[in-house]
């Protein structure tokens, strides 16, 4: 029975030891001891203040917005309820009054 940790990756059980590595077979991560998952800390969408957004939160876009393929303009102050989030580059889904369904990045709203 080996004492080497499981992947943080991905959990796997069956990693091994290479000098001061640990790599696993099964993703191919490797991590040294105390190494924390950083994929864990990358899944996080945060506001442009920082804040942690969730499904469902309200939140205000801070700077005017193009709408690509259209006149419209998302003015700032506008307030946004219900959010979804995705991943991608624009890790929002959302629906604006007015214009409808759209996708935004994290760093141009805040937290309501």
């Amino acid at each position: 029975m080996s004492d080497l940790p499981n992947c943080p990756a991905c959990g796997s059980e069956y990693t091994y030891q290479d000098q001061a590595m640990f790599v696993c077979p099964e993703c191919a991560h490797e991590w040294q001891e105390g190494e924390t998952n950083a994929a864990a800390d990358e899944d996080v969408i945060r506001d442009s203040n920082g804040n942690v957004l969730q499904d469902g939160d309200t939140i205000t876009v801070i700077k005017d917005l193009k709408v690509k393929g259209s006149s419209a303009v998302v003015k700032v102050g506008t307030k946004v309820k219900n959010i979804r989030l995705v991943g991608g580059d624009h890790d929002i889904d959302c629906k604006i009054d007015g214009i409808g369904a759209m996708k935004l990045k994290s760093e141009f709203v805040k937290k309501a």
